[in-house]
């Protein structure tokens, strides 16, 4: 899929029941965006099809009860309106728009879909469970079948209130709940006239939201921000650590509904928009992230930290039998992202898939699962970004990471794709992804976006039937074109990379580890995956997480916390060590001693950006640079 948006006006929307606080500071938003923003934002992402659908609810002067509306459709092959006589002076308007990058099925879909019933669908996501999906189908047309075959009520109580009339039906939140995979949704239903909208549990697929106000009464939603909306309001300043001007938001994670009536006191349409409960029982329990087992007792710990020290895996162990399902479930989730019956027909002529590499654990590991995973007769595209050449730290460790997959999977033809870049020289790359990490704003986002982007495009140089990764005249300009990029996100939230949780267990033990984890992966949605797909997808590739798989969520969270990390041990050792054990079994010896090093460090970007934007790294973390607030101006000047 690409992205998909929506724009609604001519409805006075109430907000009470969602509890917003941001609604009175995006007040001091003017922003004006038209459709064709809109459209050009999801333009950009260079999808195989883009199409706008109108809806219109007039509101007839005699009949202000009246729910006959029209529909007026136009797309990029024909401009076919509706401009009857009789259209009435009041009406509701939405405008839905979406963008198609065809992965899956047999023959192309362009969306938005619109059924027999005048149900209107936009839908950008995958299905790897929950619904049936046919092999030569596409899962978008699925997913419209199955929401066709829901019930019209409105009600939180469906199962105690909704007449079935004898008939098995579901409700629209049933049938989202059991997806399982990323998704974000608009869908428009006809019989109860409730636009539905959300998206997955986890926030795996970006979707942005500006809520009404006085000054722009229209309800928006999208995948991404028009380049308009930060940079061309020449006003945009830096006040107190906040932007200005805050017209988008992320959507929080879940169902919601926009049900539409008439007012009959003054004729107009109005509605409400409420929050849904997830009916699905298994997806709530990920959601809330409780552990099976937090605290350990003196025993189990002291044969955790046995093992955790020998140098040999026992593979008779009852932890190497708990790495073992990791494994499993890892390659499980890896068969359901990259199944070549999955894959659009028309791509597999060429290199499917690609993986987000900088040779570190997480990126070892689904690249050496790729390989098990893929048909033999594709090679694979490891993209590796750098802005301090062969010696950035994670150039290195991929240039090393390529000779142990080679040594692994020596049959496998392995390409390292080394996309350079020197972030003085990068003014419209980076304005560009100004607006796509909007409505995130620090310094770190920036950084961390820019890179994303950049290695998403691909556009680098490889070394051609040569094992020496230095020799200049072996180098020929490469880009990848694949449309999955597969990425870590998630490994280090759910295993305990990160040094704020080594911090959180010095401090508070066990139970406090326990908790910074679940907030970690409780905001994970809006601390780093809107941002990274919004980033990613705008490159003409999707997404997609192999350790978020609902799944392997599962089996993490049924795994004693002191077999997933022992952070009484070092770096490289005892963080994440249930997949440091994955990597053993899967022959990955050196990847699974690689200490943890984020993007933005690995490839020197933020040494970089400290030096433009600081001065130095010295000052920049004097200023904590990372959680600073971009002053564009200055970075522009």
């Amino acid at each position: 899929m690409c992205g998909i948006a929506l724009l609604v006006s001519g409805i006075r929307i109430c907000l009470s029941s969602l509890n917003l606080d941001s609604i009175s500071s995006s007040s001091k938003s003017h922003l004006a965006f038209s459709v064709d923003d809109l459209k050009a934002a999801l333009q950009r992402r260079g999808p195989d099809s883009l199409g706008t659908m109108k809806l219109l609810l007039p509101l007839h002067s005699n009949s202000s009860n009246s729910t006959n509306y029209r529909v007026s459709s136009f797309n990029e092959e024909s401009h076919v309106l509706d401009n009857g006589s009789d259209m009435p002076e009041s009406f509701a308007e939405f405008v839905f728009l979406g963008a198609t990058l065809q992965l899956r099925g047999v023959s192309p879909v362009c969306q938005p879909l619109m059924d027999s019933s005048r149900n209107v669908l936009v839908y950008n996501g995958e299905i790897f469970g929950g619904i049936e999906v046919g092999i030569d189908k596409n899962d978008t047309e699925s997913l419209m079948q199955s929401l066709g075959n829901c019930c019209s009520c409105r009600s939180q109580e469906h199962r105690t209130t909704c007449d079935f009339n004898g008939q098995a039906k579901g409700s629209i939140v049933d049938v989202l709940s059991v997806i399982k995979g990323p998704w974000a949704i608009i869908y428009w239903q006809e019989s109860s006239k409730t636009l539905w909208f959300g998206r997955d549990a986890f926030g795996r697929r970006s979707l942005l939201v500006h809520w009404p106000t006085m000054e722009d009464p229209r309800f928006l939603l999208s995948s991404v921000s028009p380049t308009s909306s930060r940079l061309q309001d020449s006003s945009f300043e830096v006040e107190n650590g906040s932007s200005g001007i805050k017209f988008w938001e992320e959507l929080s994670c879940g169902i919601y509904s926009m049900s539409v009536d008439v007012k009959k006191s003054d004729g107009s349409f109005h509605s409400e928009i409420k929050k849904h409960e997830w009916t699905n029982a298994m997806l709530k329990e990920l959601i809330e992230w409780e552990r099976v087992s937090i605290e350990p007792k003196p025993a189990e710990l002291n044969f955790s930290h046995s093992r955790t020290s020998s140098a040999e895996l026992d593979i008779n162990s009852s932890s190497s039998v708990l790495a073992q399902n990791v494994l499993t479930d890892l390659r499980e989730s890896m068969l359901r992202r990259i199944s070549l019956y999955n894959i659009y027909q028309a791509l597999k002529e060429t290199v499917p898939v690609a993986v987000l590499f900088s040779g570190g654990l997480d990126s070892m590991i689904i690249a050496a699962l790729l390989d098990q995973c893929l048909d033999p007769n594709y090679e694979i595209d490891l993209l590796n970004v750098s802005f301090d050449g062969e010696s950035a730290p994670d150039r290195i460790s991929a240039k090393i990471g390529l000779k142990e997959l080679r040594r692994v999977a020596p049959l496998r033809r392995w390409r390292l794709v080394h996309i350079d870049a020197d972030l003085s020289k990068l003014t419209w790359e980076t304005k560009r992804v100004l607006s796509l990490i909007n409505p995130a704003n620090t310094y770190m986002d920036l950084n961390i976006g820019i890179a994303l982007w950049l290695a998403a495009r691909g556009e680098g140089w490889i070394c051609k039937e040569s094992n020496n990764e230095t020799d200049e005249d072996k180098r020929v300009n490469y880009t990848s074109r694949a449309r999955i990029l597969l990425v870590g996100s998630g490994a280090d939230e759910q295993c305990a990379g990160y040094g704020r949780h080594k911090t959180k267990y010095r401090h508070d033990s066990w139970l406090g580890l326990h908790k910074e984890m679940k907030l970690d992966m409780q905001r994970i949605w809006k601390r780093n995956l809107g941002r990274d797909d919004r980033c990613i997808a705008d490159t003409g590739k999707e997404a997609r997480f192999p350790f978020l798989d609902e799944d392997i969520i599962r089996t993490l969270l049924d795994i004693p916390l002191w077999e997933v990390a022992d952070l009484d041990q070092p770096s490289g050792k005892g963080d994440k060590k249930i997949l440091r054990e994955v990597a053993h079994m899967l022959g990955l010896h050196n990847a699974a001693i690689l200490p943890k090093r984020a993007i933005q460090f690995g490839s020197r970007i933020a040494r970089e950006s400290n030096r433009k934007n600081f001065g130095s790294n010295r000052a920049a973390n004097q200023a904590s640079a990372g959680s600073v607030v971009i002053n564009v101006q200055s970075y522009f000047s």
